[in-house]
Formats: structure tokens, sequence, C-alpha cells
């Protein structure tokens, strides 16, 4: 009734400046007219819709006219730039509400993702385990789990929790290097839960464990359940393969050869807490507890971790302590060695991937550059 009084007012207003009604009506719908196309060719409505509306990549990313469309400084960025000109990055992708802001290098190029595998199987972990195939409480002892010499008794008590959480309190040498088993404590020492260690013992036997309990080979699995989905551009599961030194663990090790744009991908959809064009690919509950300090930075081994700003999570580095302030709260990064990061940072809406391909540089980024180069891309948001 209310809509419908409007509409007499209208009519009866320009009645009082036309004599004729017909004239009336036609400049009326004259104007509506007007007013819907203009609302509809807006130059603003029509490249940016609002920041409510959901982004996704199809076969390509979509990219801002300008750091300024999305909110950011030219001049920031550059800087952010000028820095990363002083390492050794190969590539870099810089994604903000579903759009590149930034890229830099060849991003389509696969190489070694290091570590960064383990917070991927991560993500593979949680869809299985809403599928029911996957038990968090089961422990190496109900999974036969076994290696070179066996397992102690209090070694078996282990869950497949504590082992993605790195608080396994198994410290048999694993397969390849890059942790901190030279820091253990002694065997049967520390019990399941109680103790947090990077091991790749623990990371790579829950590669077995995953394989064991799915009935897939983990290759297959990231392609199905997220390669596919996601429509990565460069995914070649031909790339994919185990290493390791087998005679010194049974289990070896996943690496992943993924490229730059499509370790965006993954961070984006972290980022959308699992959701992709309206399909919930992993549980959101799950992205949550992974990605939230199980370890606080407080409690982290060795000691000198505490010195650092991050917890743990389920094979995620989570922001944590005085770090986790301001846009960096409920942060959280994939970390691999020679400096091979994702980072994500959603109260920026922001996803960042970093690669170095070593065998091309020689070289590496350390955390520590790579989060200084992080800090200046977050400062140039205005």
């Amino acid at each position: 009734m209310k809509q419908l009084n409007q509409r007499s007012l209208f009519g009866n207003y320009l009645k009082n400046y036309f004599k004729n009604g017909a004239e009336a009506l036609i400049l009326g719908l004259t104007l509506i007219s007007f007013l819907v196309l203009s609302h509809c060719f807006h130059p603003q409505a029509s490249l940016i819709p609002s920041k409510s509306q959901d982004i996704y990549p199809g076969k390509t990313w979509e990219r801002y006219a300008s750091p300024e469309a999305a909110g950011f400084s030219s001049s920031g960025l550059q800087l952010a730039l000028e820095y990363l000109k002083t390492l050794a990055t190969t590539s870099l992708v810089v994604v903000h509400n579903g759009r590149i802001l930034l890229d830099y290098g060849d991003t389509s190029e696969l190489s070694y993702l290091a570590s960064v595998r383990k917070s991927v199987l991560s993500m593979l972990f949680g869809i299985f385990i809403a599928r029911g195939q996957i038990r968090l409480n089961k422990t190496l002892a109900e999974l036969n789990l076994t290696d070179h010499g066996g397992l102690l008794p209090q070694e078996l008590e282990a869950t497949i929790e504590h082992l993605l959480s790195a608080r396994s309190g198994v410290y048999h040498p694993a397969s390849n290097s890059g942790d901190h088993l030279a820091y253990a404590p002694p065997r049967g020492s520390k019990k399941p839960g109680t103790y947090f260690l990077y091991s790749n013992w623990d990371f790579n036997a829950l590669g077995t464990i995953f394989e064991q309990e799915t009935g897939l080979n983990i290759y297959e699995a990231l392609e199905q359940e997220l390669a596919i989905p996601l429509e990565m551009e460069d995914f070649k599961r031909e790339r994919q393969r185990k290493s390791g030194d087998l005679t010194k663990s049974i289990h070896p090790a996943y690496h992943m050869w993924i490229s730059t744009r499509d370790m965006a991908r993954l961070g984006y959809l972290m980022l959308k807490e699992g959701n992709w064009r309206g399909k919930q690919i992993i549980p959101r509950d799950w992205v949550k507890k992974s990605t939230s300090a199980i370890t606080r930075v407080q409690e982290m081994n060795p000691e000198f971790l505490r010195q650092g700003p991050f917890g743990y999570g389920y094979l995620w580095w989570v922001f944590d302590g005085p770090a986790a302030k301001g846009p960096y709260q409920g942060a959280y990064m994939a970390i691999g060695a020679l400096g091979q990061f994702i980072t994500v940072i959603p109260k920026l809406n922001l996803v960042i991937a970093h690669k170095v391909n070593n065998q091309k540089t020689k070289e590496t980024v350390s955390r520590d550059q790579y989060l200084k180069l992080v800090d200046l891309i977050v400062k140039a948001k205005k």
C-alpha cells in the first residue's frame, strides 16, 4: 500500500507540470529507464562487485586494474617489489578478495614445495575425517604401524591427532632431513600429546596412515579432491613423487611439485574456510581447528622457537602470542625449506604464495626475509 501511495504521489506531481497524463507517464518511464541503464553501466558497478560477493578464479585468475582498485597503495606495493627483487625469490602471487593484486616471476612453473606439503596433507585429512574414513583418536597400535626396530609400547599409544599436531612422543629417525629431530629428547621420555617437536617421522608416518585408511595414493587424492575441484592451472600428476632413505625409516616423504599460482588457490580455499564456489570441499570446522594454535608459541620446542611468531596447529604454523595482533590476528602459514610459503591473512582477505626454485637459483629465502616482505605488503593496505 505504501508503494502504491508513492506511485500516486509521483503521478500527481508530474500532472502538475503536464496537462496530458500520457505525457507524464511517458516521461516517468523514460526517467526510470535512464536510471536503470545508468546503474548497469556505471564503471564501478561493472568492474568491482561488492565486497560481500564471493570471487573465485576460473581457468585463470582475474586481476585488479590497479592496487588502488583493491584498496592498496601503489607506492607501498612498489616498496615491497623493490625489496622482493633483492631476494632469491623466483615467483610470487598475492591475492586479495579473489583477484591477483601482485605477481612476480614465472608463476606457472612447477617446483618443489618442501614442507608446504604437510599443510596440504592436513587439508586432505580434513576431507576424509569428515567422511568417516579416518578417526583422529586411532592409535598407532590400532593402525599396526611400525618402523625399523619397532616402536616402543608408549609410542604405540600415540594417536593420529598427536602426529598431526607434532606431539607424538615418537622420536624414531625419519627417512628425510629438514626437521628438529636433532633436538629430540630420548625415545620413550615423553608421553604422546605432552611435548611438541617438529619431526618428519610424524609427518611421513601420516602419509602412510592416510593411504592405509583411505585406500588412496596421496597424489590420487591430491588430484581428485583438490587439483580438479580448484581447477588448478598447472597440476601434473606425473610430476609428484615420494622419496627418502628407506633404510632409516619405512615411511617415505610425499613430496609435491605445484606452481605458485596453484599454491595461491590452495591458500584461497583455506581463506574461504574450505568453500569453493558454494561447495564445502574441506569442513569449515577442520579449517578453523587445523589453523588454531594447538601448541602455543610459549610451548614450542626447541626453546628458540618460542622467540618466533608461531604456534602450531594441525600441520599449519599459526601466528600466536604478541605476533597475532592487528592484521595478523587469525593468520597462519605453510612453511617449506629454501623459501616456500603460503600465507593466509583473513583480516585482510589476503593470500600470499611465494616460491624459490632452488634447483635454478641455488639460493634460499629465509623465514625472516619472507616475513619482512609480507609485512611490506600488509602495510600497503590503505
